[in-house]
């Protein structure tokens, strides 16, 4: 028709929602009739997609005659942005057909196969697992809302399939699919797309342990047509990093110093992307385009995207990523600017100075950890400043943290030395419910697991899990401890639905009789009582023998 997409999550807070559709100027809105209250004021026409479909059906099944062009907007994606609001990256025709072109002739779908559309649509992946199938007559395996955090519903949904199919999987959610128990039943899998993070060597080893299936990394940003390069990995490798590859078709990659000098083999340089998959720039934020979308120094009239990535070539002309050079993370697939998450807490009343860091404390979960200094006389509030954050960010920029500092480090020069800043305790955070100790045997066996899987010395029952530095897959990790100790039929999503070890007990056993305060204290004396007989016995026994 000619317009340009633009995804909007519904679970996103009513701010940022309301931010997209204004800076967007959004003409018409496609929404379930369930949500159109819960949307924030715009000036859109509403279209509601279930109710008006019969409407629908009188239209012209004939093609819209359009006269769009190849440079025309395909759609516009939202990330992080390290000013407090997020940017919106407009990608057009011509980088999405070069994208899925590339991908066809490298993978050769056919009418046969399937692919799994498991992605949230705010993200770029989703992009080609909407397109690929559909024009290549491959049939789309669509996933139930939030079947994305849920690998043990996704292995019964493949088990379903019988034909060839394909999905994505980000490295952390591929390394919670890969641990499930009934993964052998997933032979129908052909072929796994890693893309959104790094991709350890020892996870690509445990995947070939575990299926019988392609694997390839895939690496590449919102700003270009959702992937640039490809590495089909091998299984028996003993490369202690995973490649990414080598640019798709149309696309140059340049790896440069600071002066935009090409690095020698096997130094590290920021990568730049050049080619037909470049976006046109962020909607809007002209200076942050031209800041990104710089003049290439070797093609006149062309231009190249400075992605911030540290990478590096290979001497067999293959590119390894090692990290990032700015302060921009990526979290389970979540591409995060530290910056936006700062400039947001800031603005909280009680926050003079606040640095957010990517913290590892547990091996492998990378959490977002909030230092803050407040103005003198403020009373510190975590409760209040994530609740704070809470209307304004989506759940996954939220900290799983927040300590409190009297000042931040310094390094010699006056900047901000994260490196001393200090790693999170193992104490029950400052959370806004009364601590209430688990009563019940269900509930003592949760909380079991709870401390186990979050590193913790204490929980409450009425405490909730995401706010004691929990997330998503560290919630799988409970989900199979709880089957394997519980021996109980409780799905992720049910999970998510019960936060707290009270709620989920409940959920667990709704049938379970709760332990007065009074029989709680009976059964203490009454083994009390066990203990001191035992003890008389005892003596008795020595009395006798002497």
């Amino acid at each position: 028709a000619g317009g340009a997409y633009v995804p909007l999550d519904p679970t996103y807070p009513n701010e940022r929602l309301a931010f997209m559709l204004a800076d967007a100027q959004v003409s018409v809105l496609l929404v379930q009739p369930h949500l159109v209250e819960k949307i924030p004021t715009h000036q859109a026409q509403v279209v509601c997609t279930d109710s008006e479909c019969q409407q629908f059906a009188v239209y012209s099944p004939e093609n819209p005659i359009s006269e769009v062009t190849p440079e025309n907007l395909a759609y516009v994606i939202y990330t992080s942005g390290s000013t407090g609001k997020p940017k919106g990256a407009m990608n057009t025709h011509k980088g999405l057909c070069n994208r899925l072109l590339w991908m066809q002739d490298t993978y050769q779908l056919t009418a046969t196969d399937k692919v799994l559309q498991k992605t949230p649509f705010s993200f770029d992946v989703s992009v080609w697992e909407f397109f690929w199938p559909l024009f290549t007559g491959a049939s789309l395996v669509l996933a139930k809302p939030g079947g994305h955090q849920d690998s043990r519903y996704l292995v019964q949904l493949i088990t379903q399939r019988k034909n060839y199919l394909h999905c994505t999987l980000f490295p952390q959610c591929c390394k919670v699919f890969l641990e499930e128990k009934e993964l052998e039943k997933c032979g129908s899998i052909k072929r796994v797309i890693c893309s959104g993070e790094a991709l350890p060597s020892d996870l690509q080893q445990r995947f070939f342990e575990r299926l019988n299936a392609e694997l390839h990394n895939l690496y590449g940003p919102t700003e270009a047509a959702i992937d640039v390069t490809f590495w089909s990995c091998q299984p028996n490798s003993h490369d202690k990093i995973v490649p990414i590859g080598r640019p798709i078709a149309n696309t140059q990659i340049y790896i440069l110093d600071k002066h935009l000098q090409p690095v020698p083999i096997g130094v590290g340089g920021e990568l730049h992307i050049g080619g037909l998959g470049l976006a046109r720039g962020y909607l809007n934020k002209p200076e942050l385009t031209k800041e990104k979308f710089i003049s290439s120094p070797f093609e006149l009239g062309k231009y190249l995207y400075k992605t911030g990535d540290l990478a590096r070539y290979r001497p067999d002309g293959n590119i390894e990523y090692l990290g990032r050079i700015d302060h921009q993370v990526k979290i389970r697939g979540f591409r995060i600017e530290l910056g936006e998450i700062e400039a947001v807490l800031g603005q909280h009343p009680q926050v003079r100075e606040t640095v957010v860091v990517n913290r590892e404390d547990i091996p492998k979960n990378h959490r977002l950890v909030a230092y803050v200094v407040t103005h003198s006389q403020t009373t510190f509030s975590v409760h209040e400043l994530r609740d704070y954050l809470k209307e304004k960010l989506p759940d996954y920029m939220v900290p799983s943290a927040f300590i409190k500092l009297d000042k931040l480090p310094l390094t010699p020069n006056g900047k901000i030395d994260r490196s001393a800043l200090p790693a999170t305790d193992i104490q029950r955070p400052d959370l806004k419910e009364v601590y209430e100790a688990p009563n019940s045997e269900v509930e003592r066996a949760i909380a079991k697991i709870w401390l186990e899987i979050l590193h913790l010395e204490k929980v409450g029952v009425n405490d909730n899990f995401f706010e004691l530095g929990g997330n998503s897959l560290l919630m799988v990790q409970v989900n199979n401890k709880l089957r394997e100790v519980l021996h109980c039929d409780i799905s992720v999503v049910e999970m998510f639905q019960n936060p707290t070890i009270k709620s989920l007990a409940k959920h667990i056993n709704p049938n379970a009789r709760e332990t007065s305060t009074f029989e709680s204290l009976n059964h203490r004396i009454q083994k009390q009582r066990k203990a001191v007989s035992r003890q008389k016995t005892f003596i008795q026994q020595r009395r006798k023998i002497k």
